[in-house]
């Protein structure tokens, strides 16, 4: 008769029995055990109960210093994932882990792919959401920005940190060759010179230079040949040192500019070719004069800035893409010419115009500046709001609906920063640009930022979370907090909203890190109270097994066992 295959006896149960029992086992042993259970490495087919004894007096010759070094080892490599996706997440917003399984283990799973044709049906309902927040996350020209060269290069040479990104100025370099140079250059009229040719095509190549010396090294190139207006706009936004060399600079182009335009504007309807050349030339004049009025608003002359800003809008009255009613808001708060600001909002406040912090913010200010210099929160929550109050308070919540990071750097809970030369509308980048140059307006107002600052964290319990909806405007976009990356230095801490809850992964990592550091430390100053512990843990983990595995050997009988760990 063959003997019987290598599969359990009778006694298996027994044996296997046994080996739970630990008699003799170091609580070295009953550590690495249980850390090896919980991993699922360790598994306990019933096929191979003999070899348990074996493993356990294998594992009874290591030494205590190689599950101290083994459990050390584990806090270690959890501290070095913990350092990494702490850091990504404050880098990118997002878990490491997280988006690897989303983006590259979910597909493998049998995950849905947003992308496929099955899921575009379902998309349908939201594409007016996206697209509004598509629109909203657009990046726009900082009405407000600073001069290069007499503002940005000097906060570098004292400071030695770069203002601006590279992203902002690539940006700007689109909005130059835009708005200063036309398709058609070479091919000018015929009774244009050759010099003016030349000049043109010079300052095209000079615009899309990285290198600013070389940039403005073309644009003198080009004031050799002829009177360029836009050679005197780039020596005079990256060359000059100061304002008032700037506004000279400004000067000289403005007299150069308004002889291209005027003989732009007497061909410009020969040809499409003239028509381009005409709105060029009407780019670079409005250009240079919002600019000259800047100047003047920098140097003190407010008034006249005021007067230029308002003969341009006059003139140009189609051309908002230059946003010129936000430096005028800008310049009549500064006058404190409160009724003037007013009419403005009238006009550009409207339901059907795009929104800005400038515009809602100072709505917010003249209203609180009605009843700001008797406000006392203490009587207010006696006696209830007055009409005029509660306006007030409904113009803050509006505003900071729109945008959230505002009120910190008004309030000056968040330090500030140059603005950069693009803002992203709702964002960080643009809070920064309205609170560097409005700042000191709410100052102005008594209790204008006391107001504010007991008032503006009301608006979050009006607005339904998880932000599936706004309560004044569209939903918050999704976007900012990475377009800001791109805009914002970084040396700057870029706010945040809605605030990102830390992912599982970086507080499992965490409790793992602490969990195993703490299990090497006790185990190596307390190995026999350490083992104690590990065996009414093992114990109490393996007592269900026990359990099944008696009631099994008592209905099956071990021939049918034996034939099964035969297969």
């Amino acid at each position: 008769m063959a003997e019987a295959g290598p599969g359990p006896g009778p006694g298996w149960l027994e044996q296997l029995k046994s080996c739970f029992a630990w008699s003799g086992t170091s609580p070295w042993t009953l550590w690495l055990f249980a850390l090896l259970c919980l991993a699922g490495v360790l598994r306990l087919p019933l096929r191979i109960s003999d070899n348990l004894s074996t493993v356990s007096m294998f594992l009874n010759t290591l030494t205590p210093k190689f599950y101290v070094a083994l459990t050390g080892t584990s806090s270690l490599i959890s501290g070095l994932i913990l350092i990494f996706e702490w850091w990504y997440f404050r880098k990118y917003g997002t878990s490491f882990i997280e988006q690897v399984s989303v983006s590259h283990l979910r597909p493998l799973l049998g995950g849905v792919d947003n992308n496929s044709p099955n899921n575009s049906n379902t998309s349908n309902g939201d594409s007016d959401s996206n697209r509004q927040s598509v629109s909203e996350c657009k990046v726009w020209r900082n009405p407000l920005n600073l001069f290069r060269g007499a503002e940005y290069n000097r906060y570098t040479w004292v400071t030695g940190r770069e203002p601006l990104t590279y992203y902002d100025m690539n940006l700007s370099a689109q909005d130059h060759q835009t708005f200063f140079t036309c398709d058609t250059d070479h091919l000018r009229p015929a009774d244009a010179s050759k010099q003016m040719n030349s000049c043109q095509e010079v300052m095209q190549k000079a615009w899309r230079e990285r290198n600013p010396q070389a940039r403005i090294s073309a644009a003198h190139e080009a004031l050799e040949l002829n009177e360029c207006a836009t050679a005197y706009i780039l020596l005079a936004e990256e060359e000059a040192t100061t304002i008032v060399e700037a506004e000279k600079l400004f000067k000289q182009a403005l007299k150069a500019g308004e002889g291209c335009y005027r003989r732009s504007q007497q061909l410009q309807h020969h040809g499409a070719q003239y028509e381009a050349q005409h709105r060029r030339d009407t780019n670079v004049l409005v250009y240079i004069k919002r600019r000259l009025a800047m100047c003047a608003r920098k140097l003190g002359r407010t008034r006249e800035a005021v007067k230029m800003m308002r003969d341009l809008m006059k003139e140009f009255p189609l051309l908002s893409m230059f946003n010129i009613h936000e430096n005028l808001l800008e310049a009549l708060l500064e006058l404190q010419a409160y009724a003037d600001v007013q009419a403005v909002l009238a006009k550009y406040d409207d339901i059907s115009l795009p929104k800005s912090a400038t515009i809602c913010y100072t709505a917010a200010l003249l209203k609180a500046r009605a009843v700001s210099d008797k406000f006392s929160p203490e009587a207010a929550s006696r006696r209830g709001l007055s009409t005029a109050e509660m306006n007030a308070v409904e113009a803050i919540h509006r505003a900071v609906e729109f945008n959230p990071h505002v009120p910190k750097y008004l309030l000056e809970m968040k330090s500030l920063i140059l603005p950069p030369e693009h803002i992203l509308k709702r964002g960080d980048s643009e809070a920064i640009a309205y609170a560097f140059f409005h700042l000191q307006h709410w100052k102005r107002v008594e209790g204008a930022l006391n107001l504010l600052h007991c008032t503006w964290e009301g608006t979050f319990r009006m607005i339904p979370y998880p932000l599936e909806k706004g309560h004044l405007f569209y939903p918050y976009p999704i976007c900012t907090e990475t377009a800001d990356r791109e805009l914002l230095p970084s040396f700057h801490e870029v706010s945040v909203y809605p605030k990102k809850e830390l992912p599982f992964f970086i507080l499992f990592t965490a409790g793992l890190c602490s969990f195993t550091a703490m299990l090497a430390l006790l185990t190596h100053q307390f190995p026999e109270l350490m083992g104690v512990f590990a065996k009414a843990f093992l114990s109490t983990l393996f007592a269900p097994l026990n359990f099944v595995m008696e009631k099994v050997e008592s209905i099956l009988p071990s021939s049918l066992w034996h034939q099964l760990t035969r297969i």
